[in-house]
């Protein structure tokens, strides 16, 4: 698998366990080794680890959380790091999202 696949994997990971509301795999795919922040639309940027998977624990346990699917993802390398821009369909609309992975003991994660 090329660098650029395995960054789209580690994207695609990530909206999977966010369609299943499986926490245990969102927290496996934040890094434990970098700093880490989040925006989610409408909220205050969110940063630290600890803050980061409280919020997440928070939306994936909310049965009225929306759906989202990822549409059209791009991966681009940058040394160290890469990013992923893509689209997030949420029901008929679509925002714009960048995500952002460092490498961690081999593999992709979200910081």
């Amino acid at each position: 698998m090329s660098e650029l696949e395995a960054v789209l994997f580690a994207n695609e990971s990530f909206y999977l366990a966010f369609s299943n509301r499986d926490l245990t795999a969102m927290d496996e795919l934040w890094s434990r080794e970098h700093e880490v922040a989040c925006i989610h639309p409408g909220w205050q940027p969110l940063a630290g680890r600890e803050e980061v998977m409280e919020s997440w624990a928070g939306i994936l346990s909310n049965s009225e959380a929306p759906r989202i699917s990822c549409r059209a993802p791009r991966a681009f390398l940058a040394g160290g790091a890469a990013f992923v821009t893509c689209f997030e369909v949420i029901g008929r609309g679509a925002l714009v999202a960048t995500n952002v992975f460092c490498r961690e003991e081999g593999l992709w994660k979200l910081v």
